[in-house]
């Protein structure tokens, strides 16, 4: 069996890191170069860099923070936000960036993600997908949280596995910065019908949140933002806290 992963987010917003409650209500949490190379060095194992407002915007990722990141992480980099296209992976995979992360155009055209896990290999594309609870299921939102797209989250999980997405990057909007502890329901009804990997996303607070994200919800990965950008806890201490109860994680 794999290790489980502990991934920090970068989500970035006009070239710094910020965090917010249920994708709104943003303030600064440092510069992106700088917080990435930290925590290459303090034990993550790999870095998620967020673009998050790319997509609204209707622009391509920043570039240059990514070169610049990436010359300074020694760990796998995932990154995402307004990729709309082969070119526009091409250029990110060149910047340094290991694995993307697409959302909003893969719903917009899920093809991209059938071309472009053919063109690059299915382990270099992560599928992004924001939900909602709505009464007993869950909802697919877009550009950065702000449209609800009215898919059945279930649905489109079977589908982008179809088409040959490498992992899923799950974020429960409701839970996004709540530090209630992930959405446990969608997370275990996730890796009950995929194959492939599921990163979990949304409302660390504790250092128990990340031990119920694996025993409960069945996560391969563990994502989490505030909690590590405002030294509540380090990552090494989540990787030790994980040992101790019997969580097979890299020390």
């Amino acid at each position: 069996m794999l290790k489980k992963r502990i991934i920090p987010c970068l989500d970035v917003k006009d070239g710094r890191v910020v965090k917010g409650i249920n994708f709104v209500d943003l303030i600064d949490a440092g510069n992106p170069v700088d917080q990435a190379k930290f925590y290459s060095e303090n034990g993550a194992d790999e870095i998620c860099f967020l673009d998050i407002s790319a997509s609204l915007e209707n622009r391509d990722t920043l570039i240059n923070i990514v070169k610049k990141t990436a010359e300074e992480v020694f760990i796998p980099l995932t990154v995402g936000g307004g990729i709309k296209s082969i070119d526009n992976i091409q250029s990110l995979l060149k910047a340094g960036a290991d694995k993307v992360s697409i959302n909003s155009a893969a719903i917009t055209d899920p093809n991209i993600i059938k071309n472009s896990s053919n063109y690059f290999g299915s382990q270099c594309i992560v599928v992004a997908v924001d939900v909602k609870k709505n009464e007993n299921s869950w909802l697919v939102y877009s550009h950065g949280g702000t449209k609800n797209t009215g898919i059945d989250a279930i649905e489109w999980l079977r589908k982008v596995e179809q088409l040959g997405a490498g992992e899923i990057l799950l974020t429960s909007m409701d839970r996004d910065g709540t530090k209630l502890g992930f959405d446990l329901d969608i997370l275990a009804e996730a890796n009950k019908i995929l194959g492939i990997p599921v990163i979990a996303s949304g409302g660390v607070g504790s250092i128990h949140h990340f031990y119920e994200g694996v025993k409960d919800g069945g996560a391969d990965a563990l994502l989490a933002a505030s909690v590590f950008h405002f030294n509540e806890f380090s990552i090494m201490e989540v990787k030790n806290y994980l040992k101790k109860n019997n969580i097979d994680v890299r020390i």
